[in-house]
């Protein structure tokens, strides 16, 4: 069986660094990666047909269940930023996704975050909801590859203080 052609990718989220998001140490301070990621979310909602219209007709979004940041090299403020968004993983109310910081001054990226997003529906209370079939359809067309997958090579992983006896 022959491997399928890599899934298209998500178009990458251009972000303008402001002044006030640069600390002391003149780099990005953490809190605006998150920022930075929150905005690339929004960004991929709209691409898969999660933005306003949908959020008000169907009154369902993605919520954030965990999110994991590396920070692999810093981000001064004359940086150009871009945000890359892949879908590692989906179900049928889940996305597994990454999204790595670009910057053309430095090779691989600034920073990677690994998130796990949950299609809800809110109202009274809210409660998780399976995507509905197109959704689905495109988040499947997105997945990234297993050789793909393999060769991302970042990811999460357990956070822990490791103690030696």
């Amino acid at each position: 069986m022959s491997e399928l052609p890599p899934a298209p990718a998500l178009p990458a989220y251009r972000v303008k660094i402001q002044p006030d998001w640069i600390d002391y140490n003149g780099h990005l301070r953490d809190a605006f990666y998150i920022v930075a990621l929150s905005y690339a979310v929004d960004d991929v909602m709209d691409t898969l047909g999660l933005g306003v219209a949908y959020r008000e007709r169907t009154h369902c979004t993605l919520y954030t269940l965990e999110l994991h940041i590396h920070y692999l090299h810093e981000i001064k403020s004359s940086d150009e930023l871009s945000v890359v968004t892949s879908v590692l993983d989906c179900d049928h109310k889940r996305i597994h996704a990454a999204c790595d910081f670009l910057c053309p001054r430095i090779d691989g990226p600034a920073a990677s975050a690994d998130l796990m997003l949950l299609h809800v529906h809110q109202g009274e209370k809210p409660a998780s909801a399976s995507f509905p079939p197109e959704v689905a359809q495109r988040l499947g067309a997105l997945r990234l590859t297993p050789a793909a997958l393999a060769a991302r090579g970042l990811g999460s992983r357990k956070i822990e203080l490791r103690r030696r006896p």
